[in-house]
């Protein structure tokens, strides 16, 4: 398919496509702005928006006289079954029950009879013909059946009012996304909708399928497909920002050197492909040399904002990427003072964060590649690159004199190709800054 003068792209239901579907649709024409639409977005969206590297936009408000979904956690009981389909039946609504196993679907439907004599039952799933599915399917909608026993199937595109309850069985294999978009499959009405997640004993369940039951039956108010998102993020983890993978942890590669990575690109891309649109922020950077260009932190210390303190899940995410942007004291003390004014007097976890940030300045300064606090030492780990200039600079010369003023704190250690300076007596985030203040207040 060709385009004359391709301007916009729509995703809908971004979700469901891969990554390489993605890419191809992009790839219809450079530079064509593009809007992927999703009640759940995956990780890997997810954590380009929070990055900065695409826009988020967040649409709140639900449709006019719409009530959220009451969602409840049960083990497979045929009592609760009976009472759902009755209560709903009593109100002349109808209800699906979703059973993703076509092996006993036929089980279900006889199950349903036997609990709820003259209840009026239907089978849906993908492997039937599809003219017999969409007569069943009109057939539920003309409400000819109180029950549609279905597949996931009826996860999108299905409106349909008079369905105001869902059954979901074996919830913990499904999906934090899945979930959410069958739930919302209710609802679609002035009536209160009900959704119950049929499951084995909690106890029994991987710690993942347990987080992913629990989030859903918190999050159940209109609007909370980003809380969800969130929660899926945190689960499942961020995915390949470099490959196809939407969802994952970065385990083999490891997290600094993927952000180095990044960083590298990014810069790459604003010297070559884009000098004159960063001319300026490219001239700012060179008047101010350092010999590395972030810092890992690493620590056993608490260093957060507690959920006493911030309950809401996107609101901590959000202050946690605007604190990582500050690059500068004035801007870091009016986020501290915005902090206080907005949720109160601010505890030690969260000074402790502000003042690692302090602490991560200095240390990118001084040439520390990665700075490690546990067992009352502090670990800085300088310049990998040993005929690095930086051994000749100023800086690692304020180093070796703080070393030569407290020779029992300290000890310059080279193992494994990697040289570091190890302090000793260094308990908190406030003794480390004060190491490094010295070594910056020093004058040669």
């Amino acid at each position: 398919m060709k385009f004359k003068d391709l301007g916009l792209l729509i995703i809908d239901e971004e979700q469901r496509f891969g990554v390489t579907v993605k890419e191809k649709l992009k790839e219809l024409k450079v530079n064509v702005d593009t809007l992927t639409m999703t009640a759940t977005p995956i990780p890997r969206t997810l954590q380009f928006s929070l990055m900065g590297a695409r826009d988020l936009s967040i649409i709140n408000t639900p449709p006019p006289n719409r009530f959220p979904v009451q969602t409840e956690l049960h083990t497979f009981d045929e009592d609760v079954i009976r009472e759902a389909i009755q209560l709903e039946m009593n109100r002349n609504g109808q209800v699906f029950f979703v059973n993703n196993r076509i092996q006993n679907i036929y089980q279900i439907e006889e199950m349903i009879k036997r609990l709820v004599p003259g209840v009026r039952v239907a089978v849906g799933h993908g492997q039937m013909p599809p003219p017999k599915l969409e007569e069943i399917i009109v057939d539920f909608i003309e409400y000819e059946y109180d029950v549609l026993v279905a597949t996931t199937i009826i996860e999108s595109g299905i409106d349909i009012p008079n369905v105001n309850t869902i059954i979901i069985n074996s919830a913990h294999k499904f999906g934090l996304s899945d979930l959410h978009q069958l739930r919302g499959r209710v609802g679609r009405s002035n009536r209160k909708a009900y959704c119950y997640l049929l499951s084995p004993e909690m106890n029994m369940l991987t710690p993942e399928a347990r987080r992913r039951l629990t989030a859903l039956e918190t999050f159940a108010e209109l609007g909370s497909g980003f809380n969800i998102a969130m929660q899926d993020l945190d689960i499942r983890g961020a995915g390949n920002m470099l490959g196809a993978e939407q969802s994952g942890f970065i385990a083999d590669l490891g997290y600094e050197t993927y952000q180095k990575i990044l960083n590298e690109a990014v810069h790459e891309l604003k010297d070559e492909e884009f000098s004159e649109l960063y001319a300026e922020e490219v001239a700012r950077e060179n008047t101010t040399l350092n010999y590395v260009t972030d810092c890992q932190i690493d620590t056993d210390m608490e260093l957060m904002f507690p959920s006493d303190y911030i309950e809401n899940v996107s609101e901590r995410i959000a202050l946690y990427r605007e604190l990582d942007s500050i690059d500068n004291e004035a801007d870091l003390i009016e986020f501290e003072r915005n902090l206080e004014d907005r949720f109160g007097k601010i505890p030690e976890q969260c000074r402790n964060l502000l003042l690692m940030v302090r602490l991560r300045w200095l240390a990118i300064k001084y040439g520390i590649e990665k700075l490690v606090l546990k067992g009352e030492k502090m670990i800085a780990f300088l310049v990998t690159n040993p005929v690095s200039a930086y051994y000749q600079s100023e800086n690692f010369g304020k180093i070796l004199h703080f070393m030569a003023l407290h020779p029992r704190q300290c000890q310059l250690r080279d193992q494994n190709n990697r040289r570091s300076v190890v302090v000793s007596m260094v308990r908190t985030v406030d003794q480390a800054y004060r190491v490094l203040s010295e070594i910056d207040a020093y004058k040669q």
